[in-house]
């Protein structure tokens, strides 16, 4: 399991309220995806099952020791005071693995049963959800109630990325934990573990265009951010007489296999035209926030309108281009 690295403000909070005695039986964990909600939720759970054991572990934090008992069931599937929900894996018509678009109300309804009994191996169990926005309607009225009429013993762990999209009832009987994005320090220390072959210029890179999220750095790590920005520094510096940079960059990341390295493009386009306006005065920098103007419109668009990705990357490197011929 991997450890959590930062978010010491949440910790203390949960770890404070956990020895205190007046434990809240739900807990809200938001903030932005990747930033380590999950981990937390994960971490905090494997802790309050190991308090709850008679075993108690060592540390101050929420870490428990690789061989502690505790660990060793959660790290093998098979701890029975402890339930994850997440969205159900399927197998696409492609053949390959996709993720379902929400969690059912059946998984929901599976709780019940194991609520209707005692926790197995001490006084507590936990339940993690992950995350509570992809419930449906009607799976996160079924949670309600739980939450409503908590079972004894039962800690709920809810993991949300977009607040605005649960029901007010349930985040009123949820206590909040906010999670902030890491610093670039933090990301590169988490996927440096977890990518241990990677060169040390990759690392730095992808930690970069994670923005704070070590899960969004992970998804960035292997295509090549480093040609990918240096396409955008020659279509910057030579203009609109880059055109054959511009059509070769739209034909490659039109490609279906492209598809990420595509939509980190439409991240990091807007992003360079931003980092050049700081560099520029009078007619140049307005001619660089225009762009960075039309620039995020059609990323954002790109994403919400499903738009042709070659005409897409074109049109976005035509916008890179209207800073060189200023520069």
């Amino acid at each position: 399991m991997t450890s959590l690295v930062g978010h010491a403000a949440a910790t203390a909070a949960f770890l404070g309220a956990m020895r205190s005695g007046s434990l809240h039986h739900a807990w809200l964990l938001t903030g932005p995806e990747g930033v380590g909600k999950a981990t937390f939720a994960h971490a905090a759970a494997a802790r309050l099952l190991a308090e709850a054991s008679g075993n108690p572990p060592r540390g101050e934090g929420l870490d428990i020791a690789a061989d502690h008992p505790t660990r060793l069931l959660i790290d093998a599937g098979s701890h029975p005071d402890l339930r994850l929900l997440d969205r159900l894996t399927k197998i696409a018509d492609t053949g390959q693995e996709t993720s379902a678009r929400s969690i059912t109300i059946d998984q929901v309804r599976s709780l019940h049963p194991l609520f209707a009994t005692t926790p197995a191996l001490g006084p507590r169990r936990v339940v993690i959800i992950d995350a509570v926005d992809d419930l449906e309607r009607s799976g996160a009225n079924a949670l309600l109630k739980s939450l409503e009429e908590p079972p004894a013993g039962t800690i709920f762990l809810l993991v949300s990325h977009a607040l605005a999209r649960l029901l007010p009832t349930i985040r009123s009987r949820c206590r909040q934990l906010r999670f902030s994005p890491l610093g670039e320090d933090d990301v590169r220390r988490i996927i440096s573990a977890a990518l241990a072959d990677a060169a040390p210029q990759d690392l730095a890179a992808a930690a970069q265009a994670g923005k704070g999220a070590p899960g969004a750095a992970l998804r960035f790590a292997g295509l090549d951010i480093a040609a990918l920005d240096a396409s955008i520094d020659r279509l910057v510096s030579s203009g609109h007489s880059g055109d054959a940079e511009r059509s070769g960059l739209a034909q490659t990341l039109s490609l279906k296999a492209a598809q990420p390295r595509y939509q980190l493009f439409l991240d990091r386009a807007p992003a360079a035209i931003a980092a050049a306006a700081r560099t520029r005065t009078g007619p140049d920098l307005l001619v660089a926030l225009d762009a960075h103007r039309d620039a995020r419109d059609l990323a954002g668009a790109a994403t919400g309108l499903s738009l042709d990705p070659q005409a897409t990357v074109f049109e976005m490197a035509g916008i890179l281009a209207r800073l060189g011929s200023r520069a």
